[in-house]
Order: C-alpha cells, then sequence, then structure tokens
C-alpha cells in the first residue's frame, strides 16, 4: 500500500470515528457508517421506538429521514473537499472538518418511513473549493426509496 493511500485510510478512519462516535446527535441516533471512501458514502440507521413519528403506523419520524440525509451529504461533500485539498496533511484536512456545516438541505419524501432499518448514499453533484453540492438518497430495508435530498455544504 502507497504511503498516499495509508494517508487516506487514516483520515477516512478518522472522519468516520468522528460522525460516528464524537458528534452527540449523530450517537442519538444510532447512524452508522456503513461505507466511507473515495467512491462512496454508506450511512445506515437500524429504526428505533425514538425514531417514530407516527406512532399509529410505525412510520420514520421526517426530521429523523432529514438528519440521516444531511449527514450522509455532509460526508459526501467533505470526502469530495478533502480530495480537492490534495497533498495537504492529516492534520490540516481533520482541522477543515472543525469548520464544516450544512449551507442549505432540501428533502423530497416520497414514501412513508416503513422499515426496520434504512440505508443512505449520497453522491456528488459539485465541489468547488469550500463548497460542494451532493444529493443523497434513503431506502429501506425492501430496497424502496423513501426519500431524496440535495444538500450545499461549506469548508472554510
Amino acid at each position: 500500500m502507497s504511503s498516499n493511500e495509508e494517508n487516506w485510510k487514516q483520515i477516512l478512519s478518522q472522519v468516520k470515528h468522528t460522525f460516528e462516535e464524537q458528534v452527540p446527535f449523530n450517537k442519538l441516533l444510532g447512524l452508522k457508517i456503513d461505507r466511507l471512501d473515495l467512491e462512496c458514502v454508506k450511512v445506515r440507521i437500524e429504526k428505533d421506538d425514538h425514531h417514530v413519528g407516527n406512532f399509529v403506523h410505525g412510520i420514520l419520524h421526517g426530521g429523523v429521514i432529514a438528519a440521516v440525509l444531511d449527514v450522509t451529504g455532509g460526508l459526501t461533500a467533505f470526502v469530495s473537499l478533502l480530495q480537492k485539498m490534495g497533498d495537504a496533511s492529516v492534520q490540516e484536512k481533520m482541522e477543515r472538518l472543525a469548520k464544516f456545516g450544512t449551507i442549505d438541505l432540501r428533502v423530497d419524501y416520497l414514501r412513508p418511513g416503513k422499515g426496520k432499518h434504512f440505508t443512505a448514499e449520497g453522491t456528488i453533484l459539485r465541489t468547488g473549493k469550500k463548497i460542494a453540492v451532493t444529493r443523497m438518497e434513503l431506502h429501506n430495508d425492501t430496497g424502496h426509496m423513501i426519500a431524496v435530498g440535495t444538500g450545499t455544504y461549506l469548508a472554510v
């Protein structure tokens, strides 16, 4: 493995740890990163009673859906922005994470959030020096698309 590949592996491992273990809201939701590499970001959530918005039908709350899409979009944007930083040190790249945030988020709810678990995947639409735009999809455990989103993220 080249030093560049090892560098990326270290960075992505730190990003995964930060999003799963150090962001209190992500921990509260139980978000887990299924895949985080330079080509793909996938985030998973197991439905819990605390995630339900419609208790009669057991449907996932819209705010939970939005949060999962936002985290997925943010991770996707962050990985893309890191790639733009080129040969910057691991420390410089991780410091950028501390200044990273959502500028805009749009969510389209397509189906009721029924399922046992949900997986969101993000793709890059455009990345500049400081801003990235992403598209995200949320699917339930049977593969039905529950919601889609677009997000714009800033890293100063």
